[in-house]
């Protein structure tokens, strides 16, 4: 018995030692193009660019078989900072339905909530909670405003909302960008532009 028990320990030492070594000898560098791009997507995992994530998005585009146009949630802030790191042209962005003023979430009107799970099984982000045939509610700071829970569910109690403005959501305005790739409206050009026309000969 006690042989057994040492045997089973050996064996698994040994396997724990191979998946080391298998681990070390065929470890795959990641790339840092693709690093740097996937740093710049909104990390929504919506999958509205056709892709599975932003990761496999960003690859896609390292590779050159992908546009940098195709995600609707990080805008055109996001085209042009990707079009600035690859030094590539900026091209319109690419979507399907009118664009949000701002950020948006997904809301479940409670009363008509069947309980069918199949809103929980669309979301990439893991941000609705529910059991089978019970109400299900959606974590607002989890949701990504991705939109995909919505044509799943079969009696359309899913509504997509503006984030209610508060103090933890608020953010300063990203810069836009005219065409000679200079932010405009940036605070410190303004300053400098009255100290220059209000500076004495």
């Amino acid at each position: 018995m006690l042989w057994g028990i040492l045997a089973i320990i050996a064996l698994a030492a040994l396997f724990g030692l191979l998946l080391g070594l298998a681990s070390v000898v065929f470890k795959v560098e990641s790339s840092p193009v693709v690093d740097q791009i996937d740093a710049l997507l909104p990390q929504t995992q919506c999958g509205q660019c056709s892709y599975a994530g932003c990761r496999p998005y960003a690859e896609a585009i390292a590779a050159g078989e992908a546009p940098i146009n195709l995600c609707p949630p990080g805008g055109e802030n996001t085209v042009q900072a990707l079009a600035d790191l690859l030094d590539v042209e900026v091209l319109p962005l690419e979507e399907e339905e009118e664009a949000h003023e701002g950020p948006i979430v997904a809301v479940i009107i409670e009363e008509l909530c069947i309980g069918c799970t199949l809103c929980i099984q669309a979301c990439p982000v893991d941000a609705i909670i529910g059991a089978a045939k019970q109400m299900h509610t959606v974590i607002e700071s989890e949701c990504t405003g991705c939109e995909l829970c919505v044509p799943p569910c079969p009696v359309d109690c899913i509504e997509m909302v503006p984030v209610k403005q508060t103090i933890t959501t608020w953010h300063w305005p990203e810069p836009q960008y005219d065409v000679n790739h200079t932010p405009a409206g940036n605070i410190f050009t303004t300053i400098d532009q009255v100290l220059a026309e209000n500076a004495h000969p």
